[in-house]
């Protein structure tokens, strides 16, 4: 016997007699060897409190017993099955080391207890059980089909015990998980009874009102709905006789869980339900003949009752992905009451009713490839003859090992592809979770952002705002999405780095005053081995290509065209002389009018007027660009490049005007402006065009593009400006 004090004495009764009821239905499965060391394994496990009621006061013995009871007689349990059962919870409080377990009872056993206690662990992850991935981790969890038999049927055991339990938060809790998670996979296994009744009793247990006033209704009525089933089978079991077919033929009426959902989605009341009734027509046919004899069953049902061919369902013609074959019709039958027929064969309803190949997927949800290959093994197992046993223990659980399913430290549960990372789960969180991503915890431990998950694990994303991705992160992530992102965001930060290299590469030049043509520089970034020139200043901005050296490079490719193309001097040139310039020697360009055979350009990097000194230079497409003298772009080339040096010098009086930019400094006074454009407008061969001002905190500062005739007018002009009231500097700025 127990220790005195565990059982009360109604305990002990329901004991005993749930003891030798389980003994009775396995002889053929447990051994007395067996059943004393299971017995006297708890009986020890009692004494030393390590098989105590649970915090809601349920019995475990009293628990284990009716689950270890409820799989014997609704599915058919294997010896394994019924000790893992009654000593589950006497391993998970580590009263039982595993070895021992072995050695006593075998592997088998000791597998299905580790899978059992493998698949508790989820539940202190906080997931939300009703979601379709909790669903698939918990199969890939078990690894043993008959852990999540053991556990649906665990489930109804303490579903049917909770009834009036004082605690009513924790009969709620339970009712939902039986709602969410227990009877869908009930329904994926076929295991329509259970299925069904979970339903019911979860109803029963949150809607405990309306699941009254559906039941009284449906027992006042019985009388009068069991005779109007009496009377629909009557003349169908004569027609099917008379055809010489062999069967059996029974009527129900629905889970009242299914007639509520009915209710709501129908708006209706009990009576006005659609195909309250339900028919089941099973057939004892040859397999050769199942197919001819539904549908024989079909026309005799259709030819006495009018059928809804809306609501025809065929799943003998196309069978479901999961094996499910039978055949529903729904007709109106005496009363203008709709009823449903279903007809199929004894195979097909042994498999529906008890098989492990039913129904997977709820109706509108796309099946599973690997999931529907899993479905038929099942079924090649149910009709070559083995056992629901036998069956459950060869049918294998990798039916999602392409997939990982993982936790955040909320409870939220993500589906990932095998093989994925850590890194691959940062940026399945979020992109910019991914980009900073520097590692985590897993399961509390820290791990690098190669960490490969595992199904089960709580990830922890740890970040930092100096992260970024790095193009070898794609060695690293398997997920598209990963890929994807970490080449959007590499690029993206590789223009940025470019457009800073590209700024630099310009003030060099600009300090240097190099009036870059874009053109040869094109020409000597595809010369240096770039492709696209983003990756040139990106080079640039890494300090990878010094700036330096792509001018000398720059200098030398234009001074290479140059030769090239011209191949003559600076003394080859004919110059055009004037008689009265006595002070030039032979060698000087005379920049005026009606010079012919010389083209020159006055250079823009320092827009000489007439008056400043100035000097000329053979550029690389042959002209000669005229540069005032103290030009540091002239200066520099002319250092470099002595031999394109030209003596240049004013003619005289050209009668043009040359464009000058004036920048001017003051106070943001009222009237200023127009007191300076005022000025300008005065002014003889003088014309204002363009300005651009800005101000800030009371100071202006503005740029003026001017057309003068030449550096006496520049001069005399600039003087008046600074007279005016308030302009405080004025500068030419080229």
């Amino acid at each position: 016997m127990m220790s005195e004090g565990y059982f009360n004495i109604q305990e002990k009764s329901i004991v005993t007699s749930l003891c030798k009821e389980l003994i009775r239905k396995n002889l053929g499965q447990l051994s007395s060897a067996d059943i004393n060391n299971v017995h006297a394994i708890i009986k020890e496990g009692i004494k030393q409190n390590h098989y105590n009621r649970d915090k809601y006061g349920i019995n475990p013995t009293i628990r284990n017993l009716n689950t270890a009871l409820l799989l014997t007689e609704n599915i058919g349990a294997d010896r394994n099955m019924i000790i893992a059962i009654m000593l589950y919870n006497l391993c998970r409080s580590e009263f039982i080391p595993e070895q021992k377990l072995r050695e006593i009872f075998g592997d088998d056993t000791a597998n299905l207890i580790n899978g059992l206690m493998k698949v508790s662990s989820l539940y202190k992850k906080q997931a939300a059980v009703e979601s379709d991935n909790f669903h698939k981790l918990l199969l890939t969890f078990a690894e043993d089909i008959r852990v999540i038999i053991i556990m649906i049927v665990d489930r109804l055991a303490i579903m049917r015990a909770i009834n009036h339990h004082p605690n009513e938060k924790f009969v709620h809790d339970i009712a939902n998980e039986a709602k969410y998670l227990y009877a869908p996979l009930a329904h994926r296994l076929g295991l329509y009874k259970i299925k069904s009744e979970l339903e019911d009793l979860s109803f029963k247990y949150t809607n405990r009102e309306t699941f009254t006033q559906i039941a009284q209704k449906l027992n006042e009525t019985k009388v009068e709905r069991d005779k109007y089933i009496a009377d629909f089978i009557a003349p169908v079991k004569a027609a099917l006789e008379k055809e010489g077919l062999k069967f059996d033929i029974k009527g129900r009426t629905k889970s009242i869980s299914s007639i509520w959902n009915k209710m709501v989605k129908q708006n209706a009341d009990v009576n006005d339900i659609f195909d309250l009734f339900a028919i089941r027509i099973i057939l004892d046919t040859p397999l050769e003949r199942e197919k001819a004899e539904c549908w024989n069953a079909y026309s005799i049902v259709t030819a006495m009752y009018t059928a809804n061919t809306s609501r025809l369902k065929d799943w003998l013609t196309i069978p479901k992905s999961n094996g499910y074959e039978s055949l529903h019709i729904t007709v109106n039958g005496p009363g203008n009451k709709w009823v449903e027929v279903q007809i199929r064969t004894r195979r097909m309803d042994e498999i529906a009713e008890r098989g492990l190949a039913a129904h997977w997927k709820y109706k509108g949800i796309k099946s599973e490839g690997g999931l529907d290959e899993w479905m038929n093994n099942v079924r090649d197992m149910l009709e070559s003859g083995n056992g629901p046993a036998e069956l459950m223990k060869n049918a294998s659980m990798h039916i999602y090992d392409k997939e990982v399913f993982v936790f955040t430290p909320k409870g939220d549960l993500y589906k990932l592809p095998a093989g994925a990372t850590l890194l691959d789960f940062a940026f399945h969180i979020h992109s910019k979770v991914g980009s900073s991503c520097i590692g985590g915890k897993v399961d509390g431990k820290n791990q690098k952002i190669t960490y490969k998950l595992k199904s089960g694990d709580t990830i922890e994303v740890l970040t930092s705002s100096t992260q970024t991705p790095k193009l070898d992160w794609l060695n690293i992530v398997v997920t598209s999405k990963a890929k994807n992102k970490i080449k959007q965001s590499v690029n993206e930060l590789k223009a940025k780095s470019a457009d800073l290299g590209k700024e630099l590469m310009q003030r060099r030049f600009k300090n240097k005053k190099i009036d870059v043509d874009e053109a040869t520089l094109m020409k000597v970034i595809k010369k240096s081995g770039y492709k696209n020139v983003n990756d040139f200043y990106y080079d640039i901005s890494k300090d990878i290509l010094n700036p330096n050296n792509v001018i000398d490079a720059y200098i030398a490719f234009e001074n290479k065209e140059s030769e090239a193309s011209h191949p003559e001097t600076a003394e080859n040139f004919i110059l055009q002389h004037t008689k009265e310039e006595t002070s030039q020697t032979s060698d000087t360009l005379i920049i005026g009018e009606n010079i012919k055979g010389i083209n020159y350009k006055l250079s823009k990097c320092c827009n000489p007027i007439f008056g400043d000194e100035i000097v000329g230079f053979i550029a690389s497409d042959g002209a000669i660009k005229i540069h005032r003298a103290d030009c540091g772009n002239a200066v520099h080339l002319i250092k470099r490049y002595p031999y394109r040096r030209i003596n240049a010098a004013w003619s005289g009086k050209m009668g043009s005007q040359y464009a000058v930019t004036l920048r001017i400094l003051g106070h943001d006074d009222i009237g200023i402006v127009t007191n300076i454009t005022s000025v300008i407008t005065k002014e003889k061969d003088t014309s204002l065009r363009n300005i651009s001002i800005d101000s800030h905190d009371g100071l202006f500062q503005g740029y003026l593009v001017i057309g003068i005739a030449d550096t006496q007018a520049l001069d005399n002009l600039i003087s008046k400006i600074k007279n005016i009231k308030g302009v405080k500097d004025v500068q030419r700025s080229n």
